[in-house]
């Protein structure tokens, strides 16, 4: 059977074999990694706590990455951020700007429950490293997007042990994306939305490595949507949601290939052109806000060694790292977006899932 046929290729179908951008034959381009997601860079693990009760109106969650195996956590990784519209949070992001690393799990919630992240992230650090405020420091890094439209965000249903779950149950492999961890509630393009992923190997003359990201994706309006270069949002069916954009999208760059600080950052600028190749220019309300870090150079644990010793791509090389970035983002929103059903949330409002067969016909030869 061909991979493009084959229902358990992770690349192509996500766990419940529901097809992903490529498993519906969309024109993607780049060469993904095994699992088509963010924990294809090795030694990354992704962990989801999901809250759903219809009748209550919660539609939340929570979203964990570990970017070490959990007792190296408070080994710092590399790191940049981007802020491309700031109508959002993520907490550490000043830390990383100066130091330029972060240590400890990232959390990603809805935009009432980035503090209990934050603050639940910390115990359950503390608990685990019992010299945490003392030798041990650690700035957690907590994003949001807000899920208010479809869920009872002001009923603040997160709780601590949401959070411990989600850290806790993080595991490597294929990714579950569309409804679930903190994209639960979540709408893009005015479509359900939530988490996607997606993934790219690239060669460089260091070596190969990869590329993965992970998004929330909570932004945009339907008539911008792109798709492989095709503007598609008037083209399928579904109801508007918005009047105008108030949504937001955070994304989370990994890679394996050894990077400085200021690279990690103009890699994190990247993501905004992935997000632009959906459609979105970055609204007035959006917080489109990105970080990306790498796994490679590690220090040894907090704190920091009298010298850090690292190596690095070369400037030169970082191009097909930038076109990594750009690509597998614009994948993770589609993902994510294909991933999801339609959704009743509070108040009876519905958020119609993306069409498959539409979209899937309006790439068909004669259309394309």
């Amino acid at each position: 059977m061909a991979e493009s046929e084959n229902t358990t290729s992770p690349t192509r179908f996500g766990p419940a074999g529901r097809p992903r951008a490529r498993g519906l034959g969309l024109p993607v381009p780049g060469t993904t990694g095994t699992h088509n997601a963010i924990t294809d860079v090795p030694g990354l693990r992704v962990g989801f706590t999901t809250l759903k009760d219809p009748v209550r109106g919660i539609h939340t969650g929570v979203t964990a990455i570990l970017p070490r195996a959990p007792a190296r956590l408070m080994n710092p990784v590399w790191a940049g951020m981007h802020s491309l519209n700031g109508n959002g949070e993520m907490t550490g992001a000043h830390w990383i700007r100066d130091a330029g690393w972060l240590v400890g799990p990232i959390t990603i919630t809805n935009t009432f429950s980035v503090g209990i992240a934050h603050h639940a992230t910390l115990k359950w650090l503390a608990r685990r490293f019992p010299d945490l405020g003392e030798s041990l420091w650690a700035l957690p890094v907590a994003a949001e997007t807000y899920d208010g439209y479809l869920s009872d965000i002001a009923g603040f249903h997160v709780t601590e042990e949401h959070v411990w779950t989600a850290i806790d149950g993080a595991k490597d492999g294929p990714v579950a994306e569309g409804s679930i961890g903190g994209g639960t509630g979540m709408i893009a393009y005015e479509f359900k939305g939530g988490t996607g992923t997606a993934s790219r190997v690239v060669e460089t003359r260091a070596g190969r490595y990869t590329v993965g990201v992970l998004v929330q994706a909570n932004h945009g309006l339907k008539p911008w949507l792109t798709v492989c270069g095709k503007p598609v949002g008037d083209l399928l069916p579904g109801r508007r949601v918005y009047d105008y954009e108030h949504g937001s999208i955070i994304v989370v760059v990994a890679t394996d290939a050894p990077m400085l600080p200021n690279q990690l950052e103009r890699l994190a600028r990247r993501a905004g052109l992935g997000v632009a190749r959906g459609g979105s220019p970055s609204g007035n309300n959006s917080g489109d806000i990105f970080m990306a870090f790498s796994t490679a150079n590690d220090p040894g644990q907090l704190p920091e060694p009298p010298l850090f010793n690292m190596t690095a791509v070369a400037n030169d090389d970082l191009d097909a790292l930038f076109m990594a970035v750009v690509e597998a983002v614009d994948e993770s929103v589609l993902n994510a977006m294909l991933a999801s059903d339609t959704t009743t949330g509070k108040k009876g409002r519905v958020v119609d899932a993306l069409d498959h067969g539409a979209l899937k016909n309006l790439f068909a030869p004669a259309r394309i």
